[in-house]
């Protein structure tokens, strides 16, 4: 495993950061899925693709927020390129897909803390950039997206199923 920084929000918030195990992927799983139904455009086939953390470890890097007790409170995939699992990446860049952080853990900065871990490997990969896709619905995220330096890449939009609404954000790197 590749370490991964623990941010100082995170310490003093009580958390870190690190690569998930594979002990851990069937808690994460039901962490994503308890985080992502609360949108109604989240459907059953995408909560069975969120499940399959195993699947998605063999190709990206999944990153986990535990908390001092053992318990898993968000969780994203960092996407190393165009390949598996990537929706929009380009060569030179990175994305994150699937970052959520259980609804009684949110506004901790942990989703912060877990994009930051992303762009930070991102970095030392030498990528240009990190891209992801959020629904339009997922206003909080846009908030703190844009906090962190993305910007809106109406280029990369996608709607991969009737009603659901993708918005492309990216931030240069270089």
């Amino acid at each position: 495993m590749t370490p991964v920084p623990t941010y100082a929000a995170g310490r003093s918030a009580g958390f870190e950061i690190r690569e998930a195990r594979p002990d851990e992927y069937g808690r994460l799983a039901d962490v994503l899925v308890e985080a992502y139904s609360i949108f109604p455009e989240t459907g059953g086939a995408y909560l069975e693709e969120l499940r399959d953390i195993e699947r998605r470890a063999a190709s990206c890097t999944i990153l986990v927020a535990i908390d001092g007790a053992g318990r898993i409170l968000g969780g994203a995939t960092y996407v190393p390129g165009p390949g598996p699992y990537a929706e929009s990446e380009r060569e030179g860049e990175a994305g994150i897909r699937m970052l959520a952080v259980s609804p009684a853990q949110q506004r901790r900065g942990i989703g912060r803390a877990l994009t930051e871990a992303c762009i930070a490997r991102a970095r030392a990969a030498g990528r240009r950039r990190i891209v992801l896709l959020t629904s339009s619905t997922m206003t909080a995220a846009h908030l703190m997206y844009e906090r962190l330096g993305f910007r809106r890449a109406p280029a990369r939009d996608w709607n991969p199923i009737e009603g659901l609404s993708l918005l492309g954000y990216e931030l240069d790197l270089t």
